[in-house]
């Protein structure tokens, strides 16, 4: 029982009525404020924050403020750690009801323009930027690596899966190191598609799409500890690469923790399997 301490909160927070509903609400839109939140409840405004409060702290919901507002988002960390521990051990028909949850939880992205996912790791800021600039780390997590010297409006190329992605608009948009880092998200260049075996309509799909952004915001909490969100901007509400990124997000984001707290990855899952279950066609 004590290996399992740690998701104590989650179960608790779950365990309200009032509480799964303003999951439901932002499973159904995602980006929430609070006055949009307290419409679903008949409650005051204090008891909602109080609520909202309690999923926060359970890394259930995470929080991105844009302007004046402060936009509530699911976040699905810690049910895809209830995953990654228990699904994977079983049969899915067996847990068929939690694993629809962590589906619902990690595909809200297709429906929404931005795709938020907070994580915290056993780490410190500079490591962690390590990991997210250094060929070294992001080849082992992620399979990619990066050719810029990430200054703000610098060029970028991808290489991924020995193909070299160049584009004029594949840009460091902000650079402020152990701090916070964006950039332009890659292109979905003619020989990427052909290492990816993308059938023609998938193709298509994703040239008519706009190019998204990726920010990632670090906050050190302690001196062991560290609170990453991601925050993926510029989707097209039920495009494509938003269905892509939200079921990427979470496996790359897991493997990078495991990396940083253990020097080990996760498992790889077939790329064939992972692009079957988001109804990506290929050649």
């Amino acid at each position: 029982m004590a290996a399992y301490s740690h998701l104590d909160d989650v179960f608790k927070a779950l365990g309200d009525p009032s509480r799964r509903v303003l999951l439901d609400s932002l499973n159904e839109r995602n980006g929430q404020t609070l006055r949009e939140l307290c419409s679903r409840l008949e409650m005051a405004r204090q008891s909602v924050s109080k609520h909202l409060a309690v999923l926060e702290a359970a890394n259930l919901v995470t929080t991105v403020r844009r302007g004046r507002e402060k936009l509530h988002y699911l976040n699905a960390a810690r049910i895809n750690e209830i995953a990654e521990r228990w699904i994977t051990r079983y049969e899915r028909d067996r847990v068929h009801a939690l694993a629809d949850l962590k589906r619902a939880l990690e595909d809200t992205a297709v429906d929404r323009p931005s795709f938020v996912y907070t994580t915290y790791i056993k780490t410190t800021p500079e490591r962690l930027w390590q990991a997210l600039t250094e060929p070294a780390f992001t080849e082992a997590y992620w399979g990619i690596t990066f050719d810029t010297d990430w200054t703000a409006g610098s060029p970028m190329s991808w290489l991924q899966r020995g193909v070299t992605i160049a584009d004029a608009e594949q840009r460091v948009v902000e650079s402020d190191p152990y701090r916070r880092l964006s950039y332009t998200w890659h292109t979905f260049t003619p020989e990427l598609a052909d290492a990816l075996d993308f059938s023609d309509e998938t193709r298509e799909r994703l040239a008519t799409e706009p190019r998204s952004k990726v920010t990632f915001d670090i906050e050190p909490l302690g001196d062991d500890q560290v609170k990453l969100t991601v925050v993926h901007d510029g989707l097209e509400p039920g495009g494509l690469t938003g269905s892509l990124i939200s079921d990427g997000w979470p496996r790359v984001l897991a493997n990078l923790k495991t990396l940083l707290e253990t020097g080990e990855t996760l498992p790889d899952r077939p790329a064939s399997t992972r692009l079957a279950s988001l109804g990506v066609t290929r050649s």
